[in-house]
């Protein structure tokens, strides 16, 4: 993608739908999150488990619940699980991939919403234990620094833009 963008990486038992709300509020639409989530993180877990022809009526509403919820941002990405991609752009930067693995959630993925190729690695090593990715494009370059500073004070371990992973990599 060429769309300016942040990024913040959160623990595994991070509150999802609290930190949404919070850049909802603050002016992000769904449309314009990516989230990558650990395989064995407990939205995963439902989605990999998921019957919604289950008899147990609670229990199907409860992970259709989930999986409607997810379905409304632009893309979600569970290694070795599956996806959900709403938004176009998020779609053609990872169809551009042009590797199935993409759209799984591979370091192939991350390279086509333009982090740096070693970043990319480290974030899908992280993501095969625990946690979670938070990706967030913006129309405009100006909205990108609060936008980290934001993802810091929802508890993300690393927050940066995506314009500062770039430029680091320039330099080394």
């Amino acid at each position: 993608m060429n769309k300016p963008a942040v990024y913040g990486f959160y623990p595994h038992d991070v509150a999802l739908p609290e930190i949404v709300r919070t850049l909802n509020d603050a002016g992000v639409g769904n449309e314009d999150i990516c989230m990558m989530l650990s395989p064995t993180h407990p939205i995963a877990t439902i989605v990999r488990d998921a019957n919604l022809l289950n008899e147990d009526r609670k229990e199907t509403q409860v992970t259709a619940g989930w999986i409607g919820w997810l379905a409304e941002f632009g893309a979600i990405l569970i290694p070795t699980i599956g996806f959900f991609i709403r938004s176009r752009a998020f779609f053609h930067a990872l169809l551009s991939a042009n590797h199935s693995s993409a759209l799984c959630g591979s370091s192939t993925s991350l390279v086509a919403l333009g982090f740096p190729e070693d970043v990319a690695e480290r974030f899908e090593d992280q993501l095969r234990r625990d946690g979670v990715l938070m990706y967030v494009s913006f129309a405009e370059n100006d909205k990108t620094d609060w936008a980290v500073e934001l993802l810091h004070r929802t508890g993300a371990r690393e927050a940066a833009t995506l314009e500062k992973e770039i430029a680091a990599q320039a330099v080394a």
